[in-house]
């Protein structure tokens, strides 16, 4: 029985292990395999299999229905199911997507307001909302924009810059 404790002990600090190192033994066995265990012998994957494996093997022979050598079956075939559990979740949660990460390409039509004076032949500063929130940027403009005005961004040349022209009310 303290085998299969030791067991199951084992799987869990490698589980806690996991949340640091995971991709360790893919590494180790990268291109060797050529994808053929994809996954499968990931650290979670692993330490699920050993967990299970030595706290089955232990309720099974706690239960006193079987000895040793049929207590190594039960928690084989139930650090079997835990493996293949935590590698469909791990590829489940690997699957799943976000919204879109906005870019400064979302900033063309959007309004803004000066912060810095827009001078005809130099740049100022306008503050706009990307995705919710604020975006201090370079601006320059075809004509004069006092600080405070309402602008639209026109052109987006930099991920730092805009060319804006004034909203006319």
């Amino acid at each position: 029985m303290v085998w299969f404790l030791g067991l199951g002990i084992t799987g869990v600090v490698l589980l806690a292990l996991s949340l640091v190192f995971d991709g360790v033994l893919e590494g180790v066995f990268d291109g060797a395999l050529d994808g053929l265990l994809e996954g499968w012998l990931s650290l979670p994957v692993v330490a699920g299999f050993t967990a299970m494996t030595g706290f089955g093997g232990a309720i099974a022979l706690g239960t006193g229905w079987t000895g040793p050598a049929g207590a190594a079956g039960v928690g084989a075939v139930a650090g079997v199911g835990a493996g293949w559990l935590t590698y469909r979740f791990s590829r489940a949660l690997m699957r799943d997507q976000t919204a879109v990460t906005p870019s400064t390409d979302d900033l063309l039509g959007t309004a803004g307001k000066v912060v810095t004076a827009i001078p005809a032949d130099g740049y100022g500063e306008v503050l706009l909302r990307l995705a919710g929130q604020p975006l201090k940027c370079a601006a320059r403009s075809a004509v004069p924009v006092a600080r405070g005005a309402e602008v639209w961004v026109e052109a987006v040349p930099t991920g730092t810059s805009v060319v804006v022209r004034p909203v006319e009310r």
